[in-house]
């Protein structure tokens, strides 16, 4: 392990203060024996590196799929005071809402023959890849609406079902959003990309329910074994990642004009309450519900592509729900026996808020909010539900993924595409992209064990395995 590490738990490890100079609070992370190889010291020093930002509350946070990002490791969970703290994208991300979302069908593997026809008709009917356009052509004031109004601007237009938004993190549409933030160069990204995966990890999956770990949660979320299963894995597209480039730029310069002292000029960043703060919440907020949009209409394109070819109506997709894993999020949680307003940073990690919790769907109340964990391609995905654990550890956040151990330029040079579609063809996984390279750099050898990874959370207690699912097809970004 790292030297200046300190060991708290059977799978807890302090970062303490004065591993770099300036830390207000400690950095803690979640982390196995068999995963400690994977860890990187840039990481860990990134997570050491928030500790330091005003307002920081408790703990500079880090997840089990911990590896380095851009400012905030990749896995950072960070809540700052809302009257003293700082909002950062570095602690969102370039892809504001990047996010997951699981659907149901009552198909089971049996009913699906057919599988190279359901994913070649897929395939058409969401436009995949680097710069991939929709056939939609939203107006201006239609992207405003969607900005402002996200999943329920969607279903609103017909691309789904009122059931849809009660299944959404935020009902599918954050408080706040003010698209006057977004600037022409975003809206131009944004327009022609509405109903778009997009590319790198991005994903579609079909899945088969493999294993239910705890039957009461899977049967009031609505997953049997054996069932046939789709997760969405997507975000904002290239409107969200303008949105923070832009955005950063001004908070570079507001860093001088607030005298913030930051060891590293990833972390930009202003006060919430300042104009350049507010500034970047309204506009990572539009960033967050164009993406809840955007897996709204993809979901649309879903449902009709299976009923088409597997007979079922439309309506018999259900969705279970739909969680971002990089966003910003004002939350009130109890702080040395206090209820208090927080801005939590959430970037490469999941809510996982606990049963009786009022941002939780009514009809999950009891069992806590659905937390969806993708795995790699070719490896297990996951449902589990938040618990009463993640909030008072976690600030309610548990992981978001398998986590990279190879960059996509190291996968590339390492791992042939070709090579990573036949063997998963072999174990009965059919993939589609755009290119080989998409699969190489998105290889399962590329990431962590998702296993391993769910396995942490689950016990420690921040989230609980519910279904484990397998893959039987993927649409690669």
């Amino acid at each position: 392990m790292i030297n200046g590490l300190k060991r708290t738990g059977d799978l807890e490890w302090e970062v303490p203060i004065g591993f770099i100079e300036g830390m207000r609070v400690p950095g803690r992370f979640f982390l196995s024996e068999n995963l400690t190889a994977t860890l990187e010291e840039g990481a860990v020093t990134q997570l050491a590196n928030v500790a330091t930002m005003p307002g920081i509350i408790r703990h500079s946070l880090a997840m089990p799929d911990i590896h380095w990002g851009y400012g905030f490791p990749i896995g950072g969970v960070a809540a700052f005071d809302y009257d003293t703290g700082v909002i950062s994208p570095g602690g969102v991300g370039f892809d504001i809402n990047c996010g997951v979302r699981l659907l149901t069908t009552p198909l089971t593997i049996n009913d699906i023959t057919k599988k190279k026809e359901i994913l070649d008709q897929l395939y058409d009917a969401v436009p995949v890849g680097v710069g991939a356009r929709s056939s939609l052509r939203l107006s201006p004031k239609q992207l405003d609406e969607m900005m402002i109004h996200g999943s329920t601007w969607a279903v609103e237009e017909g691309f789904g079902t009122k059931e849809d938004v009660a299944h959404c993190e935020e009902g599918g549409s954050m408080k706040g959003a003010d698209p006057s933030h977004v600037s022409q160069k975003a809206r131009s990204r944004g327009v022609p990309q509405s109903g778009t995966l997009g590319a790198g990890n991005h994903f579609l999956e079909i899945q088969v329910a493999s294993e239910i770990c705890d039957p009461e949660a899977a049967k009031v979320f609505g997953v049997e074994a054996g069932q046939i299963c789709i997760m969405v894995h997507c975000g904002s597209r290239g409107l969200g990642h303008q949105v923070c480039t832009d955005h950063l730029q001004i908070l570079e310069r507001a860093v001088d004009k607030y005298h913030i002292s930051l060891p590293d000029r990833q972390l930009a960043c202003a006060p919430l309450t300042s104009p350049e703060g507010r500034a970047y919440f309204g506009g990572m907020a539009a960033s967050a519900n164009y993406a809840w949009a955007n897996r709204q209409v993809i979901t649309h394109q879903i449902r009709n592509v299976l009923a088409k070819c597997c007979g079922i109506g439309y309506d018999d997709i259900k969705l279970v729900y739909d969680v971002a894993h990089n966003v910003a999020k004002i939350e009130e949680h109890v702080v040395d026996g206090k209820l208090t307003k927080v801005c939590v940073h959430r970037k490469g990690a999941t809510r996982a808020f606990g049963p009786g919790c009022p941002d939780v769907p009514h009809d999950y109340s009891k069992i806590g909010q659905p937390v969806i964990i993708p795995g790699s391609m070719g490896s297990s995905s996951y449902l589990l539900k938040g618990t009463d654990e993640a909030m008072m550890r976690t600030f309610g956040s548990t992981c978001h993924g398998a986590g990279r151990i190879l960059s996509r330029s190291q996968a590339k040079k390492t791992i042939k595409g070709s090579q990573v579609r036949e063997s998963l063809g072999r174990e009965g996984i059919m993939v589609k992209a755009p290119h080989d390279g998409a699969i190489a750099e998105e290889a399962p050898g590329a990431y962590k064990s998702s296993s391993e990874v769910v396995s942490v959370v689950d016990r420690l207690g921040i989230s609980r395995l519910v279904v484990r699912f397998e893959p039987l097809g993927v649409i690669k970004g």
